[in-house]
Parts: structure tokens; C-alpha cells; sequence
């Protein structure tokens, strides 16, 4: 049997990242260069998700959040909505026993409000609920997800709850977040070239390493994941402080 240290090369997996963040992007590009209609390029981005999830648990990473629908992708053309909703429904109905199998617990973060089809948010609880005692690792799916309304909600709730402004701290919004048990990401990727965030993790990436890469994210696989790894190895995180490297 080839050991995990063997099969990937020049990584330390003693210094892995816990909680790795990725920017599903590139997907309509993907489908223009190839003449084809922009759903053909998320139809294409499953198997980069699914390639990219077992790159984690190769790896041993334990928690794992990808943006796939944002509170702004709305605005796209209806069709291309429609395809996203069903797309996603049956990217759950289809994969979710699979990755079951493989010990994924499935979250989803984000706004559940009217414009999540009934047939979706079926899906959704489902995947979730099948899934809820895994813990090798943890993929969570942004969903009708912005880190703005993000912020928006958990102050909501911290007023809700009656806190006086004077006990605001830190801590008290990080509590107030979609999913307060995972940790911040250590690393977040974003594919196709682009340099922007785009509204992802706002406040749980403060201190996070950012890797963009050029792959368009139909293209990406877990090579790609393994590299952004190795880049994240070679850095020095100080958190503020001058840490080892300074």
C-alpha cells in the first residue's frame, strides 16, 4: 500500500491547514473559450468540486467551505439562475451518499429566504441531515451566502438577544455567525485569475492566506489544491506579531 507521505510529494503533513476556503471561479469563461453555454461550464465545475474534496481528505483538511451561489449571483440572467438551482439540487441528490460514504458531513450556509426553490432547500435538509455525525471532514457549501449579509444577520441577532453595546466584543459577533464552531480558514483560494474576495468569509478571514491561481475552476483538481498547500507551507503566518521570520 502507498503511504499518504509518498503519494504527495513536498508536503508537510504535519502542517496542513484545518479550514480551507475556495472561490469557485472561472466557470462561464471555462464554457466561452469552448463555445459553449455558460451552464456547461457549472455542469463541468462539479467534477472540480468532488476532485477538490477528495485532494482534502487525502490531505487530512477538516473543514472545507466553497462559495457557490452568492447573495449577488441573483442578479445573473434568470436561465442561468434556474440552471444554478437545479444544478445544486441535484449535485446534492446525486453526490451526497458518496460523499457520505467517505465521512463529509454537508452544511450549507447562507440565507434560507423565498428565493431558495422549496425543492432546494429539500435537498439541502436532507444532505444535512444525512450527513450530520461525519466529521472527517467538514464541507461546508455557501449558498445564497455574502460575508456583508453575513455580518448583517449576527448583528441582527446580537440585538435580538439583548446584548448591551457596552458587551460587544469580538467574540460576541464571532458567536453571532452563521457557523460558529469552524474555525477561521487558514487558507483561501481563489481560481481564475482574478485578485477581489467578492464579498467571501469577510470576517473569518482576517488573518487568512490568500492563493490566487489562474486554473479556471473547471480545470481545477486536487494537484491544484496539493500546490496551494505547498505555497501556504512556505509562508511564515505572524498574525500581527513579527512571528519566527522577521
Amino acid at each position: 500500500m502507498v503511504s499518504r507521505e509518498s503519494s504527495i510529494p513536498d508536503i508537510d503533513l504535519k502542517n496542513i491547514p484545518v479550514h480551507v476556503g475556495c472561490v469557485m471561479d472561472g466557470n462561464g469563461r471555462w464554457a466561452k473559450m469552448r463555445g459553449l453555454p455558460r451552464t456547461e461550464g457549472h455542469g463541468a465545475g462539479e467534477v472540480a468540486l468532488l476532485d477538490a474534496v477528495d485532494g482534502a481528505l487525502d490531505l487530512g483538511i477538516k473543514w472545507l467551505t466553497v462559495y457557490a451561489f452568492s447573495t449577488e449571483n441573483w442578479r445573473r440572467p434568470p436561465e442561468e439562475v434556474r440552471y444554478l438551482m437545479g444544478f445544486n439540487k441535484n449535485l446534492l441528490r446525486n453526490r451526497r451518499d458518496y460523499l457520505n460514504g467517505r465521512g463529509v458531513r454537508i452544511r450549507f450556509s447562507g440565507r434560507r429566504d423565498w428565493r431558495v426553490p422549496r425543492s432546494v432547500a429539500k435537498e439541502i435538509d436532507s444532505a444535512t441531515e444525512l450527513t450530520r455525525a461525519n466529521r472527517t471532514l467538514t464541507l461546508t457549501i455557501a449558498f445564497n451566502y455574502g460575508g456583508r449579509a453575513e455580518i448583517v444577520d449576527a448583528v441582527k441577532k446580537i440585538i435580538q438577544d439583548g446584548t448591551s453595546a457596552r458587551s460587544v466584543d469580538e467574540k460576541t459577533i464571532a458567536k453571532a455567525l452563521y457557523y460558529p464552531d469552524a474555525p477561521d480558514p487558514d487558507l483561501v483560494i481563489r481560481t481564475s485569475g482574478e485578485f477581489r474576495i467578492s464579498n467571501f468569509l469577510l470576517w473569518e478571514i482576517a488573518y487568512s492566506e490568500l492563493i490566487f491561481q489562474d486554473v479556471l475552476w473547471p480545470d481545477f483538481r486536487k494537484e491544484h489544491l496539493f500546490e496551494a498547500v505547498r505555497e501556504y507551507q512556505r509562508r511564515n503566518r505572524r498574525y500581527g506579531g513579527l512571528g519566527g521570520g522577521s
